[in-house]
């Protein structure tokens, strides 16, 4: 950039990034600034406008957990990494807590539980940084974050202005906010959650939870599960079916799963009877894009070197971490869609953020 960044900033040109994204895709950024505590970013933008014209733009990278990252990013990577959890209230029935966004998602979800405090539990092992949670509404086993979500403090990039956003402001739907419909104009430092403190409050009616953590809790001599059984049973289930992202690279879930209208759900299911769905408001069903693609046949496959996980048809992985690129993806991801619509006339939507090579997110790359 063209002016002096200020002191203390860990700032850095020419970083190799395919370790800082989970699917490990080959990225070289022109600057990386690592932000460990608020008033940095206060000082970094004020040295930045002062010639934004020359300035390269600005691309807010959390925990490279759900992107796809460009060969050569031209931009300056912003880094929130500050740190720390406090209580901020306390009843009987709940507590609020502040958790900055560099805090590992998965961590806070384990001291959560361990602490007595309830909500988070569902949302076990999902890779990332707090601060990148709000951004994709993440969720998991039938609760999204904005079910206990209060607040988030978040810094507007363009008007160089902090704000306080309720969970209204931030337009949550699924998988969506309002903050991954206007990328790089929020970063986000701090999240505020309320969390139950009661021990019976527990959803387990996804998939196997419940059997599961049933398990765990005659474990322990009681008769029903409790949200450390919940965690747990969780954990195990998504340890079998996902690969680690450090031994095979991923980003998760790559596809959402398509909600269509019940009447088109209703003519599938004549044809294939084992379809799976979970019913929607508004007369829609939300099909399990998992099942779509292992009915084509491509549970395993895609292109390689980027193919489908052998337990989990919704993840693609990265079969050479380091190098491949973003094309090698876009060929995999043109491919499954292409074959997903062909069989089932059901259009399949890519769910980690595409982006460009000047820091911009792409929606529509590669969308067949």
């Amino acid at each position: 950039m063209t002016t002096d960044l200020p002191a203390g900033l860990l700032t850095r040109e020419l970083v190799d990034l395919s370790h800082g994204n989970t699917m490990a895709l080959a990225c070289v950024a022109d600057t990386v600034v690592t932000l460990t505590a608020e008033a940095q970013l206060d000082d970094f933008m004020a040295n930045y406008t002062k010639d934004i014209a020359k300035n390269k733009p600005l691309f807010v990278l959390s925990g490279g957990s759900n992107v796809l990252l460009p060969a050569h990013l031209n931009a300056i990577v912003l880094q929130p990494q500050m740190r720390g959890i406090s209580l901020t209230a306390q009843t009987d029935s709940h507590v609020d807590i502040a958790v900055m966004a560099g805090e590992n998602w998965h961590d806070l979800v384990v001291y959560t539980v361990s602490q007595g405090w309830y909500g988070l539990e569902n949302l076990a092992l999902i890779p990332g940084l707090t601060g990148a949670a709000p951004v994709q509404n993440i969720g998991a086993y039938g609760v999204q974050l904005e079910d206990c979500l209060q607040y988030v403090r978040a810094y507007h990039l363009p008007t160089q202005t902090w704000h306080h956003l309720t969970a209204a402001d931030c337009e949550f739907g699924y998988r969506d906010s309002v903050f991954k419909r206007a990328p790089n104009t929020w970063l986000i430092s701090c999240v505020g959650f309320r969390l139950h403190t009661d021990a019976t409050k527990i959803l387990a009616s996804y998939g196997d939870v419940q059997t599961v953590a049933q398990r765990y809790a005659e474990q322990d001599d009681r008769t029903q599960p409790v949200p450390a059984d919940i965690m747990q049973a969780i954990i195990d289930i998504r340890q079998q079916k996902l690969p680690n992202p450090k031994q095979l690279p991923n980003c998760g879930s790559f596809f959402q799963n398509p909600i269509i209208p019940q009447s088109h759900f209703i003519a599938l299911q004549s044809t294939y009877p084992t379809i799976v769905g979970y019913a929607m408001p508004d007369a829609m069903i939300k099909v399990a894009a998992g099942w779509l693609i292992e009915q084509t046949g491509l549970k395993g496959g895609g292109i390689a070197p980027i193919v489908t996980h052998q337990q989990q048809a919704l993840v693609l992985t990265n079969h050479a971490p380091y190098h491949a690129t973003q094309d090698d993806v876009a060929d995999a991801q043109r491919h499954i869609v292409n074959t997903v619509y062909e069989k089932f006339a059901i259009q399949l939507a890519r769910e980690p953020v595409w982006v460009n090579a000047d820091g911009s997110i792409g929606y529509d790359e590669h969308v067949v």
